[in-house]
C-alpha cells in the first residue's frame, strides 16, 4: 500500500514556528465543524479551525475550558449531543476509553446519518473499532485519526494527521484537517493510523530521554544548556523532539505541560503492547521505560514528558555526591 498525502506538508524551520494552516471557505463547504475535548490539544484545534474560518461548536466538561473557548469565540454546548446535533464533521479529542465509550453513545444517539467523526486520540484500536461498529449502525463514519505533534505544536498548527478508514470521508474531511495541521497523510483502512502513531510515538519516547541525556552530558561538561539548545538544535544530531522538549529541559520548565508524564504513560503501555505483540527487539525502548516510570514515582506525573531531564539529573554523579556531603 501506497501512503498518499493529502494536504501538503512543508517542514517548518527549528527557528520559526509554523503558521496556523491558511484560511479555508468553509461555506462553500456547508458545515459546521464541532471538536468534543478542549483540552490541551482540543483547546487548540478548535482555535486554529476558528481562526481559518469556520463555525465551530465545542464541548468539555471543564468549566473552566470551557469559559476560555468561549472568550476566543468558539460556540461552547451544554453537551455532546448538542454539538452533534449542529455539526456534521467532527474531531474527538478525548483522554480516555471510558470518555469515548461515553462520548461515541452520545453522537449516536444524536447525530444525523451521514456525519463523519475523526477520533484523533492515542487509544487502543479495540476501543475505538468498538465506536467504529456502534456509529456504523447509525449511518455514522468514524475515521481513526491520530496526531502527531506536541500540545505545544498544536497550538501553532505544527500538527501531522494519521488518517485511516474509509477513503471518501477521509478526503471530505481534508478541509477540516487543512483547517489546523500543517499535514495529512492517508495511511489505509481504519486501524493504520493508530499503528503509525504508536511508531511516532515509539521514536518520541526515545528521542525525549535522549535530549535530556544529551543536554545532562553537555552541562556536566561545563556548556551552557540553551547555547547547547541553539547550536545541537541546529545540526545532524537535533531530532524534533530536541527542538521542542530541550528549551523546557535547559530552562527547568517542564511544569508547564504540553503533555504530561501521566498521559504519556498510557501511550508507553499502547507501545509495549505493540513491541511485545509484535516480538520486535526494542532494546533502545527498553531502557527508557524505567525513567519514565521513574518520573511518575518522583511526583512528575503533572509535568511534562521534558521533566525526565530532571530524573536523569537526579541520578547522575554530580548529585550523588551532593547528597554524601549535605549528609556529613
Amino acid at each position: 500500500m501506497v501512503t498518499k498525502k493529502l494536504v501538503s506538508s512543508k517542514k517548518p524551520s527549528p527557528t520559526k514556528k509554523a503558521s496556523p494552516t491558511t484560511k479555508v471557505t468553509p461555506e462553500k463547504l456547508g458545515l459546521n465543524v464541532g471538536v468534543i475535548g478542549l483540552g490541551i490539544m482540543g483547546s487548540s484545534i478548535a482555535t486554529n479551525l476558528h481562526r481559518a474560518g469556520f463555525q465551530v461548536f465545542g464541548f468539555d466538561p471543564s468549566p473552566k475550558q470551557q469559559k476560555l473557548l468561549k472568550k476566543i469565540g468558539i460556540e461552547v454546548c451544554a453537551s455532546v449531543s448538542e454539538v452533534a446535533q449542529q455539526c456534521p464533521y467532527m474531531l474527538l479529542s478525548l483522554p480516555s476509553v471510558l470518555a469515548l465509550e461515553n462520548v461515541t453513545k452520545d453522537i449516536a444517539s444524536s447525530a444525523k446519518k451521514g456525519t463523519i467523526v475523526a477520533e484523533l486520540g492515542t487509544l487502543p484500536h479495540d476501543a475505538k473499532e468498538a465506536s467504529r461498529q456502534l456509529l456504523s449502525k447509525k449511518g455514522i463514519q468514524l475515521l481513526d485519526c491520530p496526531l502527531s505533534g506536541t500540545g505545544a505544536q498544536a497550538v501553532t498548527g505544527d500538527l501531522i494527521v494519521f488518517a485511516s478508514g474509509e477513503k471518501k470521508q477521509t478526503v471530505a474531511m481534508e478541509p477540516v484537517f487543512k483547517g489546523f495541521a500543517r499535514g495529512c497523510y492517508y495511511v489505509g483502512p481504519f486501524g493504520q493510523g493508530m499503528k503509525m502513531k504508536i511508531v511516532a510515538n515509539h521514536l518520541v519516547a526515545i528521542h525525549n530521554v535522549s535530549t535530556a541525556e544529551s543536554i545532562l552530558l553537555g552541562i556536566q561538561m561545563g556548556l551552557d544548556p540553551n547555547m547547547i539548545v541553539k547550536v545541537i538544535g541546529d545540526g545532524a544530531g537535533s531530532s524534533r523532539m530536541f527542538q521542542v522538549r530541550g528549551p523546557s529541559m535547559a530552562n527547568r520548565t517542564w511544569d508547564k505541560a504540553t503533555i504530561t508524564i501521566d498521559v504519556f504513560s498510557k501511550d508507553m503501555h499502547l507501545i509495549g503492547e505493540a513491541i511485545e505483540s509484535y516480538a520486535v527487539p526494542a532494546p533502545l525502548f527498553s531502557s527508557c521505560v524505567p525513567v519514565y516510570n521513574a518520573a511518575k514515582a518522583l511526583g512528575h506525573g503533572q509535568d511534562d514528558t521534558a521533566s525526565v531531564y530532571k530524573v536523569l539529573e537526579d541520578w547522575s554523579a554530580t548529585a550523588v555526591k551532593k547528597s554524601k556531603k549535605s549528609k556529613k
